[in-house]
């Protein structure tokens, strides 16, 4: 048994001084106060957290960890690595590897390797395309986190444009539907005019005009327009613009079909950073207008927006040289969001306990995770330790991404990860980890 005293749990809308007891995976007691231990009850390690604030593992419902296929910039050992040294304890990854994520047999292949070399919990996503809908309906597809749709071509050109599809898996597929929302039509449009006009080496600040607000609004409006015509279960993949939100309602998530996910890097960053980092902000969709950006973040709070994600895509710098036509779109976050997020916490954007609802809570809740996500007797012993006033800076020796670079390379952040349990077991500490730990397949409450 572990014993976690003193700390500053921040949990299901509460702070509060307590302790965690932790035996095998799973935590034991939760201790509010000055508890004293029960008799009988002998912890053989004991963890002062005084100065500290513990939190829930965040739960990442959206990276890119590119095994198989592309490992020489990223694979799931690499990125768990930075995954549980930035607080997050389990991940979802997407179906654009190669080969990609489209059938049974694929996926399982995915869970099998996780299996062996993962230091985070894991479960996948398996792809939609316009031509494997029997796969999608099989028995062993339930076993994925959720089927994935690019309703606009992004990395691995996964592009699913055929509405007879579209319909098919709305309508006869019993899972939740993810999507990537952007306009191919509106995209190729775009890019016609500004080339026309300006030639083919398009600089980064037109990247936002190419892939814009008019492309994100007409992709996510005809999902959202499907989900209501079948009664889906919808979940709308980094939103990037404010007119986006009106296709979604505030209340409760448990009472939502269609629900709204938000990227660090549109809560973070606006097209006025594209001056100062050009391409290594590039993700499709687009880093858009602070206008944008505040308003992602006011739906946050507001509740129209579910959930905090990464979409973690790492690549390497030579991949993002280029014109905005040609560098690749995607960059790595998963180590640096919850830093990210308490730092805004610092600056008055959002409180700690929302961000825990959001990162943590909720991706359980939505994805129906059995015992995830919460500080709470019986569940999984998924545990974030972070110095609230311990000033770092990022750079490139402290980085964990295979590729190497961060967008955030220079930030100083006034909080930090100390200690990450996975299952029980403290797979990070203070720069160091356990790779003896490995994390386990997702489980969903059926």
């Amino acid at each position: 048994m572990v014993l976690i005293k003193n700390a500053e749990i921040i949990n299901e809308g509460r702070q509060f001084k307590g302790s965690v007891l932790i035996e095998g995976q799973r935590i034991k007691r939760v201790y509010e106060g000055l508890s004293v231990l029960e008799e009988g009850l002998n912890p053989v390690r004991i963890i002062d957290a005084e100065g500290l604030i513990l939190l829930p593992g965040v739960i990442d419902d959206q990276v890119h960890f590119r095994e198989p296929g592309l490992t020489y910039k990223a694979d799931i050992r690499s990125e768990s690595r930075a995954a549980v040294a930035g607080g997050v304890t389990s991940f979802m990854d997407m179906p654009n590897t190669n080969p990609q994520t489209t059938t049974v047999d694929a996926l399982n292949e995915k869970f099998d390797r996780a299996a062996e070399i993962s230091l985070a919990n894991y479960s996948f996503f398996i792809g939609a395309t316009n031509d494997n809908l029997r796969e999608l309906k099989r028995e062993g597809a339930r076993r994925a986190t959720a089927i994935k749709i690019f309703m606009g071509a992004s990395t691995g050109n996964m592009l699913v444009d055929n509405y007879s599809t579209l319909e098919g898996i709305f309508s006869e597929v019993d899972l939740l539907i993810a999507v990537h929302c952007e306009s191919e039509a509106i995209i190729k449009r775009n890019i016609a005019r500004y080339t026309a006009e300006y030639g083919p080496d398009l600089d980064i600040f037109f990247h936002p005009k190419i892939r814009s607000e008019e492309a994100c609004y007409a992709s996510s409006s005809e999902a959202v327009a499907l989900a209501q015509k079948y009664g889906s279960r919808l979940h709308l993949f980094h939103l990037s613009t404010a007119r986006e939100l009106n296709l979604l309602n505030t209340g409760e998530l448990k009472d939502k079909k269609i629900t709204g996910e938000v990227c660090i890097h549109h809560l973070w960053f606006t097209d006025e950073d594209y001056a100062r980092l050009g391409n290594r902000i590039k993700w499709n969709p687009a880093i858009k207008g602070r206008n944008d950006r505040d308003a992602l973040r006011r739906a946050l709070v507001d509740g129209r927006l579910d959930v905090v994600a990464t979409d973690h895509a790492p690549h390497l710098l030579s991949e993002k040289e280029g014109s905005c036509l040609m560098a690749a779109s995607g960059g790595p976050m998963v180590q640096h969001s919850l830093a990210a997020m308490l730092e805004m916490s610092r600056q008055g954007v959002f409180t700690p306990e929302l961000i825990v609802e959001k990162m943590c809570h909720a991706p359980a809740d939505l994805f129906h995770l059995k015992e995830r996500g919460y500080i709470r007797e019986g569940y999984y012993a998924d545990l974030v330790l972070v110095d609230p006033n311990r000033p770092w800076t990022v750079s490139g020796d402290n980085l964990y991404y295979k590729c190497g670079w961060s967008p955030l390379e220079g930030q100083v952040f006034s909080n930090k990860v100390m200690k990450t349990f996975v299952n029980g077991r403290l797979v990070y500490d203070d720069g160091i980890f356990d790779e003896s730990c490995k994390g386990i397949e997702l489980e969903k409450i059926r």
